[in-house]
């Protein structure tokens, strides 16, 4: 038995792989930020710390003795909590499909959206994001879609200015990414294909974004370090419900601050 309790659990077989996979569904399009990362494990619960590879000094205990310590970047637990009732988990057992698991679809959402909030714009008393990290003035979107090519091409030079090499991927957030997808140029040809070939990258729509920001795919420049990735675990049941939780821990680190641009709306 592990930390997550799931043995303690009133819920079948059946019912904790349709659990699973429903939550699996949920977070797989919400996840943005890990799509224009390094992601590195999962390296399981018990993992606690990044290292950054660097030292800080420390008094000397002994006359003619030095000391460092190591610099490490401690892990984030994130948790959002759902309940499942137990006539709804009746249901699965007897073969049941479309089930309501409302609570669960909205716990995937929540911690997906703290992951993608935490990579761009940091977790405050735990690490920065890609946004406040980046030392590049904030460009402005534009108030048409039509402004976005040029705003991108602005952030691809200023890039290629810092000698940040490509290719380049664009976090959007929802209300771009709608308009965006919506919108078809001249001739026909949509703005998402145009973006995405002057970025050379992905388009990725991102929930917890404001505006867009282009980052530079290379490798190397951001790293996000999973301890224990993405886990239903059990909290307590009673008559009518079980109550459950997501749960996940992470790192984050910005090795490159120069290779991102924020795009504000």
């Amino acid at each position: 038995m592990n930390h997550l309790l799931r043995q303690l659990a009133p819920i079948s077989d059946e019912g904790w792989d349709l659990l699973d996979e429903e939550a699996r569904q949920q977070v797989t399009v919400a996840l943005a930020a890990r799509r224009l990362v390094d992601f590195k494990g999962p390296n399981g619960w018990h993992y606690s710390a990044t290292s950054l590879g660097r030292a800080g000094s420390l008094p000397s205990a002994v006359e003619g003795v030095s000391a460092l310590q190591r610099v490490l970047l401690p892990l984030v637990e994130l948790r959002a909590e759902f309940t499942v009732a137990r006539a709804t988990l009746d249901d699965i057992d007897r073969g049941a499909k479309a089930v309501d698991l409302g609570g669960l679809d909205r716990a995937a959402r929540q911690v997906a959206i703290a992951e993608n909030v935490a990579v761009f714009y940091g977790w405050q008393g735990a690490f920065g994001g890609i946004a406040d990290a980046s030392p590049h003035p904030k460009v402005a979107l534009g108030a048409s879609p039509a402004d976005y090519p040029a705003r991108v091409a602005t952030a691809v030079q200023v890039l290629l200015a810092s000698g940040v090499s490509g290719p380049y991927g664009i976090a959007l957030g929802p209300d771009q990414y709608r308009l965006v997808s919506e919108t078809t140029e001249h001739g026909g040809y949509s703005l998402s294909e145009h973006l995405a070939k002057i970025a050379g990258g992905p388009l990725v729509r991102a929930p917890g974004v404001s505006g867009a920001l282009v980052v530079s795919l290379r490798g190397g420049d951001f790293v996000f370090e999973c301890g224990q990735d993405l886990s239903i675990g059990y909290s307590s049941h009673d008559g009518e419900g079980v109550r459950l939780y997501l749960e996940e821990s992470f790192s984050f680190h910005v090795v490159t601050p120069e290779a991102a641009v924020t795009l504000h709306p």
